[in-house]
């Protein structure tokens, strides 16, 4: 499976990759297959079907409200968030959609809108739709499968694993991290090098260049949006954004420069954090990083290294999300980043691995150190559950992603302290991942049915 940097880092909306994010792609494509198969203006009523996860939290994360303005032609990377809202209040007082935003159906949301407790095999966050005709007859009917960070496939492709065949053949192709390792050295190439020849076989360096300056200018503007706004988030739980006040209070003690003390610099990058994930709790624009719920950690880290770092350049940047998705790759092809699959082990795990891995990188580490951080980073997320309260991507996630981001930056001080020999490599921590997730309980993976989410409600 090859895996571009650019398929983990993606712009889109909050708050959630796999619920949110998937989801509206995957109705946006089956709008367009209706298009395709010439059937578009022939359709009469579109039903929705929501399964596993996507049923269970599927509320709290917009899911239902994502598919709707999908099956409008929006998409993650251009929708305006402040349209969603409006434009599903206004079909739940009309019934009526406007499909690809050109051909008006009945759309009866108690009807039509069906939230199922069913679990598809392929995996939990699972969709299915069905256009039928003024007649009742089905005119094109698909599953669709959020399997974590944005990625989608449907059951075409889940039948035949054909997400899993080859795109195309890379020039340094690994699929672990001794792979990774013995090419970096049988090349003398560092990480982010070999990462960003792999990527010029779908882009000129220009263009991947400019495209993960574009990732970092949006994860800015997440994080500069999370420090204008204040109230409370949308959804129930009545959680008062903290990053507006943290940040004048920061403002008016120190300046983010050369690092005076520790605790100094943890304030500021629980401040990026904070702003990043309240902003994805809100439904507003940021980066998958690798999913929307970890969303925060890979930006403050960053961050953290733009301004506490002497001269650092935009060579920096690319050069830190090259290694980072170098990581991220290998979590997905042997684990998971899907919080439904494997819990939040392989979303904040995978995200703080890939957040070490790539300020190791910049910090001048040796491939086999960047390789340790990676592993101190998602040994010690090992187990851990995702069980949002409310279905909502607000308790434990937004504070989770700051304490996530500091687990980072301390990895990558150990490994950078070593000489990149170390006791449990990342490979097995992976498999360890996926072997935990796979022993998870269900109720602990995204479903809201355990954990916090049931004993902070009190009854």
């Amino acid at each position: 499976m090859s895996i571009s940097v650019f398929d983990l880092f993606k712009i889109g909306v909050g708050p959630s990759s796999s619920h949110t994010v998937g989801p509206m792609l995957a109705a946006a494509e089956f709008a367009a297959e209706l298009e395709t198969r010439g059937v578009a203006a022939d359709v009469s009523r579109v039903e929705v079907a929501l399964y596993g996860s996507l049923s269970a939290t599927g509320v709290g994360h917009g899911t239902d409200n994502s598919v709707i303005v999908g099956l409008m032609g929006e998409r993650p990377n251009s929708i305006d968030p402040e349209m969603i809202l409006p434009e599903v209040e206004a079909l739940k007082a009309n019934h009526k959609l406007k499909l690809l935003n050109r051909f008006e159906i009945d759309f009866v949301w108690e009807r039509d809108m069906r939230f199922l407790e069913e679990n598809l095999d392929y995996h939990p966050n699972a969709m299915r739709l069905s256009a039928f005709a003024a007649e009742g007859q089905i005119l094109f009917e698909n599953t669709y499968y959020s399997i974590g960070g944005g990625f989608v496939i449907d059951e075409s492709q889940a039948t035949a694993d054909a997400h899993l065949v080859p795109q195309v053949e890379l020039p340094y192709e690994f699929n672990n991290a001794v792979e990774l390792l013995n090419l970096c050295q049988d090349n003398g190439l560092r990480i982010s090098e070999l990462m960003m020849e792999n990527e010029k076989v779908w882009r000129t360096e220009q263009e991947i260049r400019d495209g993960l300056m574009d990732i970092w200018a949006a994860m800015k503007e997440c994080i500069a949006n999370g420090l204008h706004k204040e109230g409370t988030l949308p959804g129930g739980l009545f959680v008062k954004r903290r990053a507006m006040g943290l940040h004048k209070s920061l403002i008016r003690s120190t300046k983010p420069n050369v690092i005076s003390s520790t605790l100094g610099a943890m304030d500021w990058v629980n401040l990026y954090a904070l702003a990043v994930n309240e902003e994805n709790a809100g439904g507003g624009r940021m980066v998958t990083a690798p999913t929307n719920g970890a969303a925060g950690i890979i930006p403050a880290v960053l961050m953290y290294y733009m301004e506490f770092t002497p001269n650092p350049s935009e060579e920096n940047v690319v050069d830190f999300l090259l290694a980072a998705a170098a990581i991220g790759a290998l979590c997905k092809k042997n684990a998971s980043i899907s919080g439904a699959e494997v819990g939040c082990q392989g979303e904040v795990g995978s995200a703080c691995a890939m957040a070490a891995a790539g300020l190791c990188e910049v910090l001048g580490g040796t491939p086999a150190q960047v390789e340790n951080a990676a592993e101190i980073g998602l040994e010690h997320n090992l187990g851990l559950t995702c069980d949002p309260v409310g279905g909502l991507v607000q308790v434990p996630c937004i504070e989770r992603n700051a304490i996530a981001a500091m687990k980072a930056i301390n990895a990558t001080q150990m490994s950078l302290r070593g000489d990149g020999e170390h006791f449990i490599s990342l490979d097995k921590v992976i498999k360890t991942m996926r072997d935990t997730g796979m022993d998870m309980q269900d109720k602990y993976k995204e479903t809201s049915r355990g954990g916090l989410a049931v004993n902070a409600i009190e009854c």
